[in-house]
């Protein structure tokens, strides 16, 4: 996740889509994804790359829940406010995160550290009132569990060193798109839970399983994948594709990109067998390649 405007960057994923005014949601869901929101620069650079209108670009940025026109924080937390949860008090949980976290729904904290808020139905209902907390479903929640749930999150730890080789350390991530985690505590790869995304390549659909220790390059996946062969994933949560607008240095295949838990991204080359990577920490000062 980039935290200053780059224009060249944002020019090049509009010219990825041909500066089609058809793609916009596509252009706008490619520029969220690198910057974690849409900065009013970028929709500026889109309306006058496409010919589209900046009001009609702000109309559908506005409309769309899954946009947002400020920066978000490392964790975002919703809380469902549908019928059901309505009932069982979960106003009361949402004042009591406005309280705590001293912002109103919809804001983000000073410290960028936690966004809030709400949604209509999360389809959970039997479990109200619920929260999420970067993909994490907190169910059955009263006003007196939102600091735990709040501090549980800042005590994530975001990477956990596994050796003496500083390469090699556990991350955990979520999709850029609808910010759910990626993790999985089914599959554990040397007690590590693995990153579980959807791949799909000759015509074949399916589980990708990802090693969670940067630098590891070990996967399990449903089918075979033929070395060579450029696989498109995405996210088994909100089945968004995980492309990035990068390309590969080395072989010319898409980059994908996934959120880091605690601010950055990870990316690494679509094409099987290519070892071409990069991490970009928000709290670091250099990149890891």
């Amino acid at each position: 996740m980039r935290t200053r405007l780059s224009p060249e960057d944002v020019i090049r994923i509009v010219d990825k889509f041909d500066g089609n005014q058809g793609a916009l949601i596509s252009v706008l869901e490619a520029i969220q994804a690198e910057y974690n929101y849409l900065p009013r620069e970028a929709l500026r650079i889109v309306a006058s790359r496409t010919g589209c209108s900046l009001v009609d670009i702000y109309g559908i940025a506005t409309f769309y829940s899954g946009f947002s026109l400020e920066p978000r924080g490392k964790h975002v937390v919703s809380v469902c406010t549908g019928t059901a949860c309505h009932v069982r008090r979960s106003v009361k949980v949402l004042e009591g995160f406005e309280h705590h976290l001293s912002v109103k729904a919809g804001e983000t904290t000073h410290d960028r550290e936690f966004s809030l808020s709400t949604v209509n139905c999360l389809g959970a209902c039997a479990l109200g009132p619920v929260v999420v907390v970067d993909g994490e479903y907190h169910r059955h929640v009263r006003e007196g569990d939102v600091a735990s749930i709040c501090e549980h999150a800042r005590q994530v730890e975001n990477c956990v060193r596994l050796t003496d080789d500083e390469r090699i350390f556990a991350v955990q991530v979520s999709c850029p798109h609808c910010n759910r985690s990626l993790m999985t505590d089914g599959r554990l790869l040397d007690g590590y839970p693995m990153v579980r995304v959807t791949a799909s390549f000759r015509r074949k659909h399916g589980w990708l399983m990802l090693s969670s220790l940067y630098g590891d390059y070990r996967i399990e996946s449903e089918y075979e994948i033929p070395p060579g062969t450029i696989v498109q994933f995405f996210c088994p949560n909100c089945h968004a594709e995980l492309k990035s607008t990068r390309i590969c240095a080395s072989c010319d295949a898409p980059m994908i990109s996934l959120l880091v838990k605690g601010g950055g991204t990870v990316q690494f080359c679509s094409r099987r067998g290519c070892k071409e990577h990069m991490l970009d920490l928000v709290n670091e000062d250099a990149t890891a390649v």
